[in-house]
């Protein structure tokens, strides 16, 4: 499995990356369009896992032997628990119906090849059909649609608002839109494929050469299947999903699909109008408009109407794949027109390229991108030992336009977990990560489920190998089992550790969704209070502030260390909080156990902190 950063940063001098060039864009002072008013938390679960029972966990097991979750997993119980977590949207990864090892032709599904699958179940980005669910979730595959309406309104009725996963940039090797409504087109159905490009084909294309297998490609870890015979009818070959252009492409390429074209010549060149100047300061809805006289290409068309019909059945947001493979004058496009359905739609995208993150923000209209190349590779390599947390200043002050947009998280379906050896070593080690991740910000807040039972993904499931729970195979996840307790969503197989965790990710979680100053300022108090010798290094300290709350976050990466200290807050964050001379009390709103007094003298701030190994306060000054 090719590690998508990498795989960017390896493409961002090729020649489809330079149609996404940046440009010189002027900061923004508009107020935001639809800005929330409260932290939002998101709960990401991969469909697939989350319900599942069975705990054999053979590698490259069968459904019937390692089992897998359903839509209907997702109980009134189980969404009022996630929900009590202090969560707002669920994100439902790998919903629409993609290419999967497993026979549903009784229902009119096709096989697929499994020399073009990754693992067993498939890869949730290698989509088959986007008007359609994976057949996998549904209890009856005939009805799978209707079970996943159900769930919107299961979940609406809940109190959360979803997600779920578009994947503009690639489709599955093998996609047939069995299910298009009327006068939909299937993707590549009116492509000219004698040449390599044309703007309103859908593909790219390799004239005169046929698709070949990658090397060393072994399906099904070897087992014999009867589609397995070396070779996967494509003629002519297609463009892979990474944008190799060889008709046999790299075992690391994303050889299960291909890649989409938008208009965006071989040469890089772009074959479609562009965004006049001024548009990164203009609304949504100005953007709508200036596309409703242009002729864009047809690849536009079908992904817009596919994110209309999905927010049409009640759908209340997207998670974009790999969004920076794509020219942002699209996005500006379908996201317009999704915002013009619902002006309160969730779009997250997947931008690993600091240099873009205001082009897809302000002219690619999105809502959020993901924060993981600064804070999260920071968090990362602090509790790693690799890094001071000082750094951690310097990208909120350098964000700052954007810092609203840029979603933070410590575990994802493409991450190694919080927990695993390869990250933080033990759940009580990622406790400081994610108090700093929910709160330096206000950025909206992700978990991974499992994640707060301390899930640390050691199965090696076959084609998903350990520290990651794999996205490829059918597999449980071991401590979420232990929560979900056989369909009860009672923590009741849980240990006592594992309960006490979850309680501090509920506590943490819940106090940021209803906390003002979240919503607020933000400033370091990191400089003043390295001078003093008895701050211990691995401490990091700063404030959060509204018209009605005032917060100090301290907290304590070294697992080892008990620190005992002066904190100081100086006196320009003290006149900003208009505070007299005087004595204040320090209440911690995670455990409201903690209280220190806090004076005020001569216009400075200083309270002293004891503070324990991986131990964190949200102090609130009353």
């Amino acid at each position: 499995m090719i590690n998508k950063r990498i795989f960017v940063a390896g493409m961002a001098a090729s020649v489809l990356f330079s149609a996404c060039k940046t440009k010189d864009l002027k900061m923004s002072t508009s107020k935001e369009e639809n800005a929330p008013t409260n932290k939002v938390v998101v709960y990401q679960v991969f469909t697939r896992l989350f319900g599942n029972k069975n705990t054999t966990n053979k590698p490259w097991g069968t459904i019937e032997e390692n089992g897998v979750g359903k839509f209907n997993d997702f109980t009134d119980k189980a969404l009022h628990e996630i929900k009590d977590l202090g969560v707002t949207y669920i994100w439902y990864t790998g919903v629409p119906h993609h290419a999967l090892v497993r026979d549903y032709t009784a229902f009119g599904i096709s096989n697929d090849d499994p020399e073009v699958v990754k693992g067993r179940a498939g890869s949730p980005y290698a989509v088959k059909d986007y008007y359609n669910v994976n057949p996998d979730l549904a209890e009856n595959p005939a009805n799978r649609l209707q079970e996943f309406e159900a769930l919107i309104s299961r979940t609406h009725k809940a109190g959360l608002k979803l997600i779920i996963d578009i994947v503009p940039n690639h489709i599955a090797r093998k996609y047939e839109g069995k299910n298009n409504p009327e006068g939909v087109r299937d993707f590549g159905a009116d492509d000219d494929v004698t040449v390599e490009y044309k703007r309103d084909n859908n593909f790219y294309y390799i004239p005169n050469s046929p698709f070949e297998i990658p090397d060393n490609d072994v399906p099904l870890n070897g087992e014999k299947n009867p589609l397995i015979d070396g070779k996967f009818l494509e003629n002519p070959a297609k463009w892979t999903g990474n944008g190799s252009r060889k008709a046999r492409p790299d075992q690391n390429d994303w050889y299960e699909t291909v890649k989409v074209n938008y208009g965006v010549r071989p040469d890089g060149s772009k074959d479609f109008p562009e965004l006049p100047a001024g548009y990164d300061q203009k609304s949504y809805q100005e953007h709508f408009a200036f596309w409703q006289d242009k002729d864009v290409p047809n690849s536009w068309k079908k992904f817009r109407d596919i994110a209309l019909y999905w927010t049409a059945k009640g759908v209340d947001g997207f998670r974009y794949d790999m969004a920076e493979m794509v020219p942002y004058e699209f996005w500006s496009y379908m996201n317009s027109a999704i915002k013009m359905k619902n002006p309160d739609a969730f779009l997250l995208a997947e931008v690993y390229n600091p240099n873009e993150y205001r082009n897809y923000i302000r002219l690619g209209k999105m809502d959020y991108l993901y924060d993981k190349v600064e804070t999260y590779d920071k968090l990362k390599d602090v509790i790693r030992g690799k890094s001071s947390p000082d750094g951690l200043s310097d990208i909120q002050n350098r964000m700052s336009d954007i810092e609203h947009h840029m979603l933070h998280f410590l575990d994802n379906h493409d991450e190694q977990r919080l927990s695993s050896p390869e990250f933080a070593g033990t759940p009580e080690r990622g406790k400081p990560l994610m108090v700093v991740s929910a709160t330096i910000s206000t950025s909206p807040t992700m978990i991974y489920f499992g994640q707060e039972v301390g899930e640390a993904g050691n199965e090696d499931a076959g084609f998903g190998k350990r520290s990651r729970t794999s996205i490829f195979d059918y597999i449980g996840v071991p401590n979420h089992q232990k929560w979900m307790n056989d369909g009860k969503f009672d923590g009741g197989k849980l240990s006592d550790s594992e309960k006490s965790l979850r309680d501090f990710y509920k506590r943490l979680l819940n106090f940021s969704i209803k906390s003002s100053a979240l919503m607020g300022s933000f400033q370091e108090i990191q400089s003043v209070n390295r001078q003093n010798n008895s701050y211990g290094e691995l401490i990091y300290s700063y404030v959060r502030w509204s018209e009605k709350q005032k917060l100090i976050v301290v907290t304590n990466f070294s697992s080892e260390k008990t620190s005992e200290f002066e904190l100081k807050v100086p006196a320009d964050v003290i006149s900003k909080w208009k505070l007299k001379d005087g004595s204040y009390v320090l209440v911690d709103k995670l455990y409201s156990k903690s209280k220190t007094y806090f004076t005020v003298k001569n216009g400075e701030g200083t309270a002293l902190v004891k503070i324990g190994p991986s131990e964190s306060f949200i102090y609130e000054v009353n």
